[in-house]
Order: structure tokens, then sequence, then C-alpha cells
């Protein structure tokens, strides 16, 4: 290996065992109140990954996020938790994670080391040129995503990527590299910790920046939210209640129920 990997490096503590719990907790925090400082300093390569992820999608295409391990599991949270919280269809923003889905909660071996299986995963999908692809790894060395990046390179299909090494081998792989150095984990090695919490934090922007660029959101309300449960209908009824404006709550609910969302309900109002 070519680079040094600060993820692997030695954490800053010595002899955790001998701490209290208090010291634990307090030693962990302080680490962890590093992260959203190298997050800030990653929000010009962040920046520009965004923009034509969106520009990609207006046109048609799709957001695919590649990773093994912690990096592969936030990215299905943040697949996942984007057609309720926007009212995206199901397969606009897909999470594909080595080892596939027995890979979210049970940890598959040598799943991260198949240098071809990545891309047989995205084609699994049809991913194409009109999609971006932007791969996710803690360390930058992880070979199934690297593989996949370059494939998809290979493929005229632009690629992003989310790592927490300065100068790592998925950042040549992608087009638009993002790179969220935090520095020694408090337990060594343990990318769970600070370099899961960084990718986290980037994976809420990037989402949330670009289904805000598509129009899924208006002020800063998610009017277009699945009704997929009683707080989630509370929630819309006081929204539409707010925008219409009207102190009608039966009139407002039993419009937001048979509209489906706040957007259409509005919409529904103004024809």
């Amino acid at each position: 290996m070519s680079f040094i990997t600060v993820t692997e490096t030695e954490s800053n503590y010595r002899h955790l065992e001998k701490m209290s719990v208090k010291e634990l907790l307090t030693n962990i925090n302080k680490e962890d109140k590093t992260v959203a400082n190298a997050t800030e300093k990653a929000i010009l390569q962040i920046e520009p990954l965004v923009q034509v992820i969106a520009d990609k999608m207006l046109a048609g295409g799709r957001l695919f996020y590649i990773g093994a391990g912690t990096s592969g599991r936030l990215a299905v949270v943040d697949a996942s938790e984007c057609p309720p919280t926007y009212g995206v269809p199901y397969g606009l923003v897909i999470a594909v994670i080595a080892g596939g889905k027995k890979a979210i909660t049970e940890a598959v071996e040598f799943a991260e080391d198949d240098q071809e299986q990545g891309w047989l995963d995205l084609q699994e999908h049809a991913v194409n040129e009109k999609d971006v692809v932007v791969g996710i790894a803690a360390s930058g060395t992880t070979p199934y995503v690297i593989a996949a990046l370059n494939k998809c390179r290979q493929n005229n299909i632009l690629t992003g990527s989310i790592s927490c090494n300065p100068g790592a081998p998925i950042s040549e792989a992608a087009d638009y590299p993002v790179e969220a150095v935090v520095g020694p984990e408090f337990v060594t090695g343990s990318t769970r910790m600070k370099s899961g919490t960084a990718q986290k934090l980037i994976l809420n922007m990037i989402s949330t920046s670009v289904m805000i660029q598509l129009g899924r959101v208006e002020d800063n309300k998610m009017v277009n939210m699945q009704l997929t449960n009683d707080k989630l209908i509370e929630r819309g009824i006081k929204m539409l209640m707010e925008k219409m404006p009207t102190d009608d709550y039966e009139a407002a609910k039993s419009l937001l129920l048979h509209s489906g969302s706040v957007k259409k309900s509005l919409d529904n109002s103004r024809s």
C-alpha cells in the first residue's frame, strides 16, 4: 500500500480498558466533535457531486451507492429513507452492498475483496450512462467498490466516492471524489465510529440537497412524504392547515387522506 491509511493509525488514547465509563463517554464525544469540522472541509468536493447527481436525475437518471460493511449499511439506510421522506419512487436511489441483503445484518466473509461482484451487482439494476454511481469506503481501499467504479468509468458512467483517507485509491476511481479526513479512531481501526459518522453526514447532505434540487421540498417542509403512519399523517395535516391556510382540521385531514400527500392536496385545493 503506497499511502498512509489514517483510518488505521493508532488511537490517540491508550489503555481504554482502564478508563471509567464517564471517561470513555467523554473521550468518545471529544473525538466525535471533530467530525463535523472534517466534513465541513469537504463541502467544496461535495458540491459538484450533488450538482451532477441532480442534473442526471432531472434528465431521468438514478443515484447508486455501492459499499461494503458499515459503509454499505449506511448507504442502504440513506437510500431506503428517500421514498418515504420525499415521495420519490423506489429504485430512484439504489444502495448496493457487498454480500447482498444478508450483509445488512451480518458480516459476509471476504465479500469486500471480490473485484468482480460489484459490477455484476450494479448490472442487476441495469446501471447505465444516465446514472451516477457513488462508491463509499472509509479506508478508500475496498476492492469490491473500487473495481466497480473502474468498470463504471469504462462504460461512461459518472462516478463519485466518499472516503476518510487523503489520496485514497477510491478517489482515483471517481470523477467526483470526496475525502473527509477524520483522523485516528477512538478504538484503533474501528471505522464504524468517526469515519462512519462522517459518511452518514455526507450521505445526508447529498440526498437532502439532491431532493431539494428535484423539487421534493417546499419552504422547509417534506410536502411529498409518504403517509405511512399516524405521526406522519398528523404532521401532514398541520402542514396543510398552515399552507392552505385553514383552521378546519377535519377538512384538511380528509383532503390529505384523499390526495395522498401534502403536495397533491395543495395542488388539488388550488385547482
